[in-house]
């Protein structure tokens, strides 16, 4: 309880080092007063109770950037792309622990450029935006081929690795267009689930290396079965992978119809299955695969065709984000045993798949016991794979097989940051100072409450000021209901018993930030399946956070809301917000780890539409970085036409109404407000459903001729020192 300070009446001023609140004792005395540091002297003409609730020295503990990363775990999960920097702000490490000190990317000016408006030299997007950094893509594909590389030589394996990407966990064009460039040299390929998905792996493999797989899962019709096999006739290394023993005949049939020999794979479940919300697909009951039953019988059925040297490979899935090496070891060994005795039936077996799982640490934990995080490195996931099968083939006396991996989440999570802003805070209890309580027209009850109140707080007696406040707001309750006391009187026993509460270290220190954000739309997987994402800060780091908060979006929906956080937390150690602190006042926080399913399954729930994204290569230039591409956020006009609206008749229905009504009122000297009209619809449908931050007239028209795509020549990146000419194209005009 803190120590309660007695003033006397009269009183001329009365100054403190600390902050509090302080009780008036006479009945007919002025309104409690909120004291803050801020504030240099109270003055007034009353005698009470000051009960201090923190000392100002609290606020100048010293702070540092690698305390907030202490705080915020960044150097465990974000290990080793992200880090604090000396400035306060985030950093991006491109390279990962290749990056050299100059080379570091500050994620606030790339924020920076981004929002900037084009007569600073900006870009002019609007908030949320994603940032995405090709460099740490490339690293992520590096680091996975370079872990199975060293696993393979150390062990003395007698095949190679070559992994396909899963496109469902991000199917932007430029991040797959990315991946077939920067896995080419050895031979990465893609994994499609779907006939679109098919259809833009094999625009893409076009220009990749000739020999990358690309693995058709999923369900099948003949549609798909054949676009698959056109693959092969277009040179591409097409496996289609049987989900079901139905689909086999189709690719027979098809195949002889098509004159192709195809490559076929199947899905076996396996016995082995982890308890986790991602094992869920796995194990005998597993959605997708071929019990033992059925692999005999696709076996016995190829071979009575004739077709037997087409089955090469064997593909299985344990589950995402598999917790421990054991458990992988575990899986592998099964599927290995699986793929010795496929050899022994007669089957031309090359290649097994074992799938994704390959999980990332969204904690920093390094924690075996949680969907959120993994017990192992890349280094030591990939030497247990390899041992494994192995351990199983020189058993068998069968040769190592070509191994192939679908790790999709550990390969595109660490590339893309969610950045969003903070524009508002509330708090469950509020401690207005523009409410008068005088007992006056109170009942006898209530002023006994205030009485007793009074003195449990010269007491210091917490636990009985608690009581007497619950007391006295459901009387005065009961009286509003009642007809007896005023909206005026009600709020001015609220303000006091809130007061109360926050002097006496009672009241939830938790605040509510309102966030420029569709939860639904940008973090679904935390709506859907309880999945976490660091978010932090990416700014103030060098200052100490002295609130706690948790995050309230845009939508109408009491479920958008994110309320638990990496670590166990229900709320996030957050700054206050002020006009005055860095960048004008505002406060940018970024989710980290979310490349990976985010953006495919977001919604757009109250019509809230997708980000703004931007392209972000590390350069040798002034600021350290280029912005390569850069795309508004879909509009209002956007996401209505998702909905089967049709943004241009609304126009032409608005304007034309617009045009009546100002027809009408023409001989009051309203001329022109049709114009105006006009105007601000084709604003409205043009612009982000966002909140905008500026409020400026010239912001707002101007952000109607952002509505295009931002591309410069990454040829021209690496070697110069400006940010070049930029062009630009698809813009669009509802006007």
């Amino acid at each position: 309880m803190p120590a309660l300070a007695l003033v006397d009446t009269p009183v001329e001023t009365f100054s403190g080092d600390c902050s509090g609140v302080f009780i008036p004792t006479s009945p007919n005395s002025a309104a409690s007063v909120d004291w803050s540091p801020s504030v240099e002297t109270f003055s007034g003409d009353c005698s009470g109770v000051f009960i201090p609730t923190s000392p100002n020295s609290a606020a100048s503990v010293d702070w540092s950037p690698s305390l907030s990363a202490s705080l915020y775990r960044i150097d465990r999960w974000g290990a080793p792309y992200f880090t604090a920097n000396s400035s306060g702000n985030i950093s991006v490490r491109p390279h990962g622990s290749n990056t050299m000190p100059h080379q570091d990317i500050d994620l606030m000016k790339v924020v920076k450029k981004a929002t900037d408006p084009k007569s600073t030299g900006g870009l002019a997007l609007q908030l949320p935006l994603i940032v995405r950094f090709p460099d740490v893509l490339k690293n992520r594909l590096e680091s996975l081929q370079s872990a199975f590389d060293f696993a393979i030589q150390t062990q003395g394996y007698d095949s190679h690795y070559q992994g396909v990407y899963p496109v469902k966990c991000n199917q932007d064009r430029f991040i797959i267009e990315d991946i077939v460039e920067f896995g080419s040299s050895f031979r990465f390929g893609l994994e499609a689930g779907s006939k679109p998905e098919i259809l833009l792996a094999m625009s893409c493999l076009c220009k990749g290396n000739p020999d990358a797989f690309l693995v058709c899962n999923g369900f099948k019709d003949a549609e798909y079965v054949s676009l698959a096999l056109l693959g092969r006739k277009l040179e591409l290394n097409t496996v289609i992978v049987l989900e079901q023993e139905e689909e086999l005949e189709l690719v027979i049939d098809l195949s002889k119809k098509m004159n192709v020999r195809p490559v076929i794979g199947l899905r076996a479940k396996l016995r082995t299955k982890h308890s986790g919300h991602f094992g869920s697909t796995s194990g005998e009951k597993g959605k997708f695969g071929l019990t033992t039953i059925q692999i005999v019988r696709v076996v016995r059925k190829l071979r009575q065709v004739g077709m037997l040297d087409c089955l090469q490979l064997l593909h299985f899935h344990i589950g995402s984000q598999i917790p421990s090496t054991a458990l992988l070891s575990d899986g592998v060994s099964e599927a290995a045993q699986l793929y010795c005795e496929l050899i022994r039936l007669g089957a031309r077996m090359e290649v097994i798949d074992i799938g994704g799982g390959l999980g990332i640490d969204y904690d920093g934990s390094k924690s075996g016991e949680s969907d959120l995080s993994v017990a192992y490195s890349l280094e030591e996931y990939a030497a247990a794979v390899v041992a494994s099968i192995r351990f199983v083939c020189d058993q068998k006396s069968v040769k190592h097989p070509v191994i192939c991996s679908e790790s999709g989440r550990a390969i595109v999570s660490h590339h893309s940051v969610l950045i969003f802003e903070a524009v508002s805070t509330g708090q469950q209890h509020e401690t207005p100072s523009d409410h008068q309580f005088l007992l006056e027209g109170y009942s006898e009850e209530a002023r006994g409450d205030y009485e007793n109140l009074y003195g449990a707080a010269m007491r210091g007696d917490r636990e009985s000021c608690l009581l007497y406040v619950d007391q006295m707001k459901q009387r005065c309750v009961d009286g509003f209901k009642e007809g007896s006391l005023s909206i005026e009187q009600l709020a001015g026993v609220d303000g006091l018993c809130e007061w109360v509460i926050k002097a006496i270290g009672a009241s939830d220190p938790v605040l509510t930030y309102n966030v420029n954000l569709s939860v639904f739309t940008s973090i679904p997987d935390f709506w859907g399946i309880d999945q976490l994402f660091p978010i932090v800060p990416i700014h103030r780091l060098d200052q100490r956070p002295v609130a706690r908060g948790i995050l309230s979006d845009l939508t109408c929906d009491s479920d958008g809301k994110i309320n638990k956080f990496i670590g166990g937390e229900s709320s996030l150690p957050l700054h206050e917000l002020d006009n005055n602190g860095c960048s004008g006042g505002r406060y940018y926080l970024g989710m980290f780890l979310g490349g990976a399913y985010e953006e495919a399954l977001g919604g757009v729930h109250n019509l809230f539409g997708g980000p703004s994204v931007v392209r972000v290569l590390q350069s040798d230039g002034p600021h350290g970085f280029a912005v390569t591409r850069a795309v508004m956020g879909q509009s209002s006009a956007d996401v209505l036409r998702a909905m089967q609206h049709e943004p241009e008749l609304m126009f032409q229905t608005l304007k034309h109404r617009a045009e009546e009504l100002s027809s009408v009122h023409k001989a009051g000297g309203d001329k022109g407000n049709d114009k105006l009209a006009a105007s601000c619809l084709a604003r409205s449908f043009n612009n982000m459903p966002y909140l905008s931050m500026e409020t400026s007239t010239n912001a707002l028209t101007a952000a109607i001729s952002n509505l295009a795509v931002y591309y410069r020549d990454e040829a021209a990146v690496g070697g110069g020192g400006k940010d070049g000419k930029w062009s630009c194209f698809g813009g669009l005009r509802e006007t």
